[in-house]
């Protein structure tokens, strides 16, 4: 790479202001390293209104810097916003929009895309927040494309990261970008993390309850998970609360958000999540089979479609032990880049249902 020229970069505190979140980037652009070669970061706080301002934990930021610091900035960096409902100071908006018009690079951690989405710079592009704020931006931004499970989005002059550690994620994924993979996997190792997690890998698959504990779709819920294996098809549920397939569905999916073979894919993933994070001598055969995914292609396949990986590397980073059944390591990287299962996450013998969300 050539070169690193030193680069500016403004990380906004206001009252109210997420003490993780904003003490990330400091950690990343302000940390003396001596250990790295050449120029680093020419990083400053920047306030966003008069302090002293508040912090999550009974904190106080005095910031040494004002709005003015993003007039030179080429990176600017927006910890999560206090409250999704409220509205930024306008002189915020605009130093934000001018920085924007010149051609600084904007990154959002968590909720702080809403501050970029009330500038009114995410119509009709892609970004990340935590899952718990997907719907939410979506609802009060109906322009913006919502990524509700990637780790971060970088598109381009505009990134974004979902929650709290997903935030560290992205601003190692800036570093990579500004100075190469080397230089960033010394700043990961100093942070005692991983390298580097894919934008696009899942924050979190979620699996959903119903609202109303007592009904027909929650008694359903118990009875699939108390049966993964169990080759259970849109028919044979609706069998078991008395509903016409049709009913079950639109029941179901008012009551989880999800159409019954999606919910059934989601849940099985998460129990092979489990089995691969505690069982480590659990072959991955033996997990697709307690899962009730039936075999190691349909396990690759769905945790490919949840955005996991593969298997084997999901039980090497979240694993609590070495590896050490039969089969365990036929499940290659290489084997899972090339896997090539369509099934719908059922058994042999239920039903192959490939409408609107049978693969979650």
């Amino acid at each position: 790479m050539p070169p690193f020229a030193p680069h500016r970069v403004a990380i906004l505190a206001y009252d109210r202001l997420c003490t993780f979140e904003f003490g990330c980037a400091v950690e990343v652009f302000m940390l003396e390293r001596p250990e790295i070669p050449g120029p680093w970061y020419r990083a400053q706080v920047c306030a966003v209104e008069p302090g002293p301002l508040r912090a999550m934990g009974g904190l106080q930021v005095a910031a040494p810097g004002s709005l003015a610091g993003l007039r030179r900035a080429q990176t600017i960096v927006v910890p999560g916003w206090r409250d999704p409902q409220e509205r930024p100071p306008e002189p915020l908006l605009q130093a934000l929009r001018a920085a924007h018009a010149r051609g600084a690079r904007l990154a959002t951690i968590c909720s702080g895309v809403f501050v970029l989405a009330h500038v009114g710079l995410l119509q009709g592009r892609r970004v990340a927040t935590h899952w718990r704020y997907a719907a939410r931006l979506a609802e009060q931004f109906p322009g913006v494309i919502v990524d509700a499970a990637g780790l971060y989005v970088d598109d381009g002059d505009i990134v974004s990261s979902a929650g709290s550690a997903a935030g560290l994620d992205m601003l190692l994924h800036l570093v990579r970008r500004d100075r190469g993979a080397a230089v960033a996997n010394q700043v990961a190792q100093r942070l005692v993390m991983p390298p580097q997690r894919e934008g696009g890998q899942a924050q979190y698959v979620p699996r959903p309850l119903p609202r109303d504990e007592a009904s027909p779709v929650a008694r359903l819920l118990d009875l699939l998970r108390a049966n993964p294996r169990a080759a259970h098809s849109v028919a044979s549920m609706a069998t078991e609360v008395a509903m016409s397939p049709r009913s079950l569905h639109r029941h179901f999916k008012d009551a989880t958000g999800l159409t019954p073979l999606a919910w059934l894919v989601r849940e099985r993933a998460g129990l092979a999540r489990e089995l691969l994070e505690t069982r480590p001598a659990l072959s991955l055969d033996s997990v697709a089979d307690l899962a009730g995914l039936g075999s190691v292609e349909s396990l690759r396949h769905h945790f490919r479609q949840l955005g996991l990986g593969s298997p084997a590397a999901y039980r090497r980073q979240f694993g609590a032990g070495e590896a050490m059944g039969a089969g365990i390591d036929r499940d290659d990287d290489t084997d899972a880049d090339t896997g090539t299962g369509t099934d719908t996450g059922t058994r042999p013998g239920a039903s192959t249902d490939t409408g609107p969300g049978a693969r979650g």
